[in-house]
């Protein structure tokens, strides 16, 4: 894990009050780095995936984790400086993704990291990095008490039946491992009632039983087949040129569960 959080800033000026802002309230002292990628040869732009500890010390249920996007211009000596926190890990990387950091430059792998329990796992997980815009987030939680969960609750774009979406992620510590599972409602009020109540299994998506479940059991085959081979399940995104940032909701967060 490299844990130097470093955006070598000192000789440039922020480019607008939102980037100050942004960069004045974090605390690189209370941020243990996760992933990072710094491009190059000049080091125009910095992406970064932490685990913000000061947030376990305020409100519950509050997001832990923050994903940093700066890109600096050299000739101008000015930087633009973007900030998003997150429930769960695949969504820090989506945003990042949407500012141009290639996937693969910014996994979690190996190390102190908990590991994913099964590979659906990591078929939901590889769903979300790579829904671009598709998903818009309502709301979300985590927990590290019993049970240690984080989730994030979505409206989906693309959804034809059940557009209420819940990625619901549990950690087994004593395993060292977690799942993630995706969840399907007709609307807020019931996935909120099934939250609230948890008396029956989170209901799966329609299109896990119709035609395309087979494309969902072939995608968890593929990552089953590239595990095996030892080679790394994260689709590369082909970026390295940050796109223009766009409106992003910003969540709540509360976690130690991925260290």
């Amino acid at each position: 894990m490299n844990d130097i959080l470093d955006f070598s800033l000192a000789d440039l000026s922020p480019v607008n009050d939102d980037s100050e802002e942004a960069m004045e309230a974090l605390w690189a002292g209370d941020l243990t780095v996760l992933s990072q990628h710094h491009t190059t040869p000049n080091g125009s732009h910095s992406f970064v995936l932490a685990h913000d500890r000061s947030v376990t010390w305020g409100i519950p249920g509050e997001p832990q984790l923050v994903a940093i996007a700066v890109a600096r211009d050299l000739r101008q000596s000015t930087f633009t400086f973007e900030t998003s926190h997150h429930a769960t890990a695949s969504f820090a990387q989506n945003w990042l993704a949407e500012r141009g950091c290639p996937l693969e430059r910014i996994a979690l792998h190996g190390g102190d990291y908990i590991k994913p329990a099964d590979d659906l796992t990591l078929q939901v997980e590889q769903q979300i990095q790579t829904s671009d815009t598709r998903y818009e987030v309502l709301d979300t939680y985590t927990s590290d008490d019993n049970p240690s969960e984080a989730w994030t609750l979505v409206n989906d774009s693309q959804a034809t039946q059940a557009p209420v979406r819940l990625f619901y992620e549990e950690w087994n510590h004593g395993a060292g491992t977690y799942t993630m599972r995706e969840g399907a409602f007709p609307d807020v009020g019931v996935a909120q009632t099934w939250l609230d109540e948890r008396s029956e299994p989170l209901p799966e998506p329609p299109e896990y039983s119709d035609h395309n479940g087979a494309v969902v059991r072939a995608r968890i085959a593929r990552i089953a087949l590239s595990r095996s081979a030892g080679t790394s399940p994260t689709p590369q995104t082909g970026l390295d040129a940050p796109r223009a940032s766009a409106a992003v909701p910003v969540q709540r967060a509360v976690q130690g569960r991925l260290l």
